[in-house]
């Protein structure tokens, strides 16, 4: 039962400081939040990863991604 906790805790930790090195690093932080909450080594990665010039990339949102699927109407 202890291992789960740890996990757990470990897993939030990972997510948290996941967001925070992503906005450093201009990067999509739900995408690197998600990533790193499952698998949280992945914060490693992050932290190897050169900062992005220029916007931030974003998510479209489900308007758009209908939009583009389905045309508008």
């Amino acid at each position: 039962m202890q291992w789960i906790v740890l996990w757990g805790a470990t897993a939030i930790a990972a997510s948290i400081v996941a967001a925070v090195l992503a906005g450093v690093k201009n990067r999509d932080y739900s995408y690197w939040m998600a990533w790193s909450f499952l698998v949280p080594p992945f914060v490693i990665w992050l932290l190897l990863l050169p900062r992005i010039k220029g916007p931030r990339p974003r998510q479209p949102t489900l308007d758009e991604i209908d939009r583009r699927e389905n045309g508008p109407h």
